[in-house]
C-alpha cells in the first residue's frame, strides 16, 4: 500500500514540473514509481487528477483543487516534522539512571543537581544500587558501572578510573601502630565492604610501581554501605579501603590518615552505558555530554 503523503508529494511535483520524468529526477525515484503514486491517489479518489497525452499533461478540475489541498497538507506535515525536531533538540522528560551507591551519593549527585538546574524540563529518576541492572529489561536509559564489562550490545563510554585509598583514624593508629607495607595489614582490623553479589574481599592488592603486592586481610565487620564503614573507621575500629572522592573530606580534616603512601591501590574501571537507539534523545545526549565533561578520561 502506497504511503499517502509520499503519493501526494509525487503528484504535486509532477503537476508543478509537468512530467513524471522531471518529477522522478527531483524526487530521486523512477518515473514508473511516480506514475504508481499518482495512480494510487486516482484509484483512491475514483477520478483522474491528470490528463495525460504523449506530449503533455494537465490538471483536471478535480486535480487542480486537489493539488492546492495537497500543497497545504505537505506544508503542514513539514511543519510538524520541524516541531518534532525542535522538541528532540530540547532536553525534556524523565531520564532513568542507575549508579553504584557510593559513587552516586558522593561523586555523581553534584553533577545531577547542576544538570537539572541547566535543563529545567528534565526530570531524573536516579536509582542507587551496586547490583548490575539490565538496562533494557528494567527500563534504564543510562547506567554507571564500576568494574570489567561483559560483552553486550550496549554503548559503553570510558570514564576516569574509580580510585581507591586506604586509611585509618589517628586513634586507631596510636593504639595499633601504622602499617608500612601491604603485608602489615594482615595483623590489623580491616573493614570489609560487603558487595551485593559476593562476600567482602579477603585480599587487598596494591602496586609499587609495576610490582604487585597482595595482602590477606580479615575483618569482624562487613557492611554494604561506605558511609557506615567510614563511621567505623572514624570511631577507631579499623582500616578502611574506600573511594578517594568519598574519603577526601575526612582526610583533609585529619579525621583519617592515608596509609601506605608508597603503594597504590588498583583503580577500578568505570563506564557509562546506554542503549544505542536511545542516544538520539536530547535529554540523553545532553546528560552523556555532561558526564563525559565531568568524569571523562583526560
Amino acid at each position: 500500500m502506497m504511503d499517502r503523503l509520499s503519493s501526494m508529494s509525487a503528484f504535486v511535483m509532477a503537476a508543478e514540473l509537468g512530467s513524471y520524468a522531471r518529477a522522478a529526477e527531483r524526487l530521486e525515484m523512477s518515473p514508473q514509481m511516480v506514475a504508481k503514486h499518482v495512480a494510487a491517489l486516482e484509484q483512491r479518489l475514483g477520478a483522474r487528477l491528470l490528463n495525460r497525452t504523449t506530449r503533455r499533461q494537465s490538471l483536471t478540475e478535480l486535480g487542480s483543487a486537489y493539488y492546492e489541498r495537497c500543497k497545504h497538507i505537505l506544508t503542514e506535515a513539514e511543519a510538524a516534522d520541524s516541531l518534532a525536531q525542535m522538541m528532540n533538540d530540547t532536553p525534556r522528560g524523565k531520564l532513568k539512571v542507575s549508579a553504584p551507591v557510593t559513587f552516586g551519593s558522593y561523586s555523581l549527585m553534584p553533577l545531577v543537581t547542576e544538570f537539572l538546574r541547566d535543563n529545567p524540563e528534565v526530570e531524573i529518576d536516579l536509582h542507587l544500587t551496586d547490583r548490575f541492572v539490565d538496562l533494557v529489561e528494567e527500563g534504564y536509559e543510562v547506567a554507571f558501572r564500576i568494574g570489567p564489562l561483559a560483552n553486550s550490545s550496549l554503548t559503553a563510554r570510558s570514564l576516569q578510573p574509580y580510585r581507591l585509598v586506604v586509611c585509618a583514624s589517628p586513634e586507631y593508629l596510636a593504639e595499633r601502630g601504622t602499617p608500612v607495607t601491604p603485608a602489615d595489614l594482615e595483623h590489623h582490623e580491616c573493614l570489609g565492604y560487603a558487595y551485593w553479589s559476593r562476600p567482602a574481599d579477603r585480599e587487598w592488592s596494591f602496586y609499587q610501581g609495576s610490582i604487585l603486592h597482595k595482602a590477606q586481610v580479615a575483618s569482624r565487620l562487613h557492611v554494604n554501605e561506605s558511609r557506615a564503614l567510614m563511621t567505623a573507621a572514624l570511631d577507631g575500629f579499623g582500616i578502611v579501603l574506600g573511594p578517594e572522592d568519598f574519603l577526601r573530606s575526612a582526610l583533609k580534616r585529619g579525621e583519617l590518615v592515608r596509609l601506605l603512601p608508597e603503594f597504590e591501590a588498583p583503580s577500578r574501571q568505570m563506564h557509562l552505558l546506554y542503549t544505542a537507539n536511545r542516544q538520539r534523545t536530547a535529554k540523553l545526549r545532553r546528560f552523556v555530554d555532561a558526564v563525559l565533561l565531568r568524569f571523562g578520561p583526560p
